[in-house]
């Protein structure tokens, strides 16, 4: 069974830091892509980065390009998303999926989601 566990979520003052982790388990990865997603009370889910797990490939979303990072530890089966230069419009739940369809940017190409974990970014 297919789990993706994030975790590493908070409260942080703008302009701040977090490191989240999503720990991926239950098959071997290495023909999927990682996507990290997110999503504000009263929108939709949107693309945040996505990283392929076996050549280490990335793509972002242009509004956290520079200051959002996603890699990822083969060793540990975990990816992570570096949130540098935080701002309160980053306030969102943070979502991990696993997908094959290459790094997409929409959520319906990507099979298995965890759980979310909560980012709020204070002004």
């Amino acid at each position: 069974q297919v789990q993706l566990v994030e975790s590493g979520g908070g409260l942080v003052q703008a302009g701040g830091s977090l490191r989240l982790s999503c720990a991926a388990s239950g098959r071997t990865f290495g023909n999927y892509a990682m996507g990290w997603f997110r999503q504000a009370p009263g929108k939709e889910r949107e693309f945040v980065a996505a990283i392929r797990w076996s050549v280490g490939s990335t793509r972002y979303a242009d509004s956290v390009k520079g200051r959002f990072t996603i890699s990822r530890d083969n060793a540990k089966n975990t990816v992570y998303l570096q949130l540098n230069s935080l701002k309160p419009e980053d306030t969102a739940v943070y979502y991990c999926a696993a997908g094959t369809y290459g790094s997409s940017r929409y959520p319906e190409e990507y099979d298995y989601w965890g759980q979310g974990t909560q980012v709020t970014v204070s002004s």
